[in-house]
């Protein structure tokens, strides 16, 4: 059954696809909302003969793409023209967190990597402060409760006392298609989160987060009266 969330996501996702032009190499995101344009671009692709190669943020889209008969390609094989993904949550400026869906180092990889990033959303994704959704942060399997006692300590000097916690799903470690695993911390708010990714870029161990600063370029979020553009 689809809910109004869905619909949401497929109006962001559909709104997106617009934008993708003959010839394009294109970044695909990780996650429902990026599912949804996925969808649409295959669509397009197909009624519109579209000529575009697609570079997958994870082995969930690369899968998806390959049923849909999206051409793919590697990264190191190409320039991206556009990368269209979605968020966890999206603050002022469109500071984004991303990371759920744990595929946060590939998609940073593609969006640093692409011209043109643009981030898709529902309405729900909104916040006016960043830290309301959890702050992935994925990390080295050798030694990572040791990495995550220190992560704990970054997190004190940035005003941030909430612990990281590892993800667990259905009682197994969740390990990423790198072979790390992820901590999560329940911010609530970030006070600074530019201070905050320095500050956990710089700890051994880690080997990216989810706070995505100064990479969007355009939002795409969709709401009860349409599909809103935003600008940093």
């Amino acid at each position: 059954m689809t809910t109004f969330t869905d619909e949401q996501k497929r109006l962001a996702g559909e709104a997106a696809a617009a934008l993708v032009e003959s010839g394009m190499i294109v970044g695909m995101g990780t996650g429902s909302t990026a599912a949804w344009f996925v969808r649409a671009l295959a669509r397009r692709m197909e009624t519109e003969r579209l000529d575009v190669r697609g570079v997958p943020t994870s082995r969930v889209t690369a899968q998806l793409a390959e049923v849909l008969a999206i051409p793919l390609l590697e990264l190191n094989q190409v320039e991206i023209d556009l990368t269209v993904d979605g968020a966890d949550e999206i603050g002022p400026g469109l500071q984004l967190i991303k990371g759920a869906g744990a595929a946060l180092l590939r998609e940073k990889l593609v969006w640093e990597a692409s011209r043109r990033c643009v981030v898709i959303a529902d309405a729900g994704k909104r916040s006016a402060r960043l830290g309301r959704a959890p702050l992935p942060i994925e990390v080295a399997a050798f030694g990572h409760e040791s990495t995550c006692r220190r992560i704990g300590d970054v997190l004190s000097d940035c005003e941030i006392g909430i612990p990281p916690r590892l993800r667990i799903r259905d009682g197994e470690v969740v390990v990423t298609d790198n072979g790390n695993v992820l901590y999560d911390v329940t911010c609530g708010a970030i006070p600074d989160p530019s201070m905050l990714a320095d500050a956990l870029k710089s700890v051994t161990g880690v080997v990216e987060h989810g706070l995505f600063l100064d990479l969007a370029d355009e939002g795409l979020i969709a709401g009860e009266n349409g599909v809103e553009r935003l600008s940093p």
